[in-house]
């Protein structure tokens, strides 16, 4: 599995990959994925829409379970996944390559807002 060098990961389970413009890649980290088991349902919202940090901006069901997936920045959402709505497994697959959720631009402060976020390494040893 490959994994972006500069992602940071919320203890809800999101990352933020930068892609080094003022815009950002969300998806779900492997560990939040592995927990809700087999996903069967993913909905995602319309490109334009605006999220603060913290805000609901996504949910994705599975056979286990439903749960909201939380914006870890503010941002505009500027590509939307349809290909992870419609085939939703593919989370389970690659929830970093293929089964990105969003593309935002940001809209607030990043650094501050960036700074309750985990380094990948980091948010992975805090689970153990």
């Amino acid at each position: 599995m490959i994994m972006p060098e500069n992602l940071l990961c919320s203890k809800s389970h999101e990352y933020l990959s930068d892609n080094g413009d003022n815009t950002f890649t969300i998806g779900l980290t492997d560990y939040a994925v592995e927990q809700l088991g087999d996903i069967v349902f993913l909905e995602l919202p319309d490109a334009g829409s605006e999220f603060k940090k913290g805000e609901t901006f996504a949910t994705v069901e599975s056979v286990k379970a439903a749960s909201e997936i939380y914006m870890p920045i503010s941002g505009k959402i500027i590509e939307v996944n349809n290909n992870a709505v419609e085939t939703p497994e593919i989370l389970n697959e690659d929830s970093f390559e293929k089964g990105w959720l969003v593309k935002i631009e940001a809209t607030g402060n990043v650094e501050t807002e960036e700074a309750d976020l985990l380094e990948y390494e980091d948010y992975k040893e805090e689970l153990e």
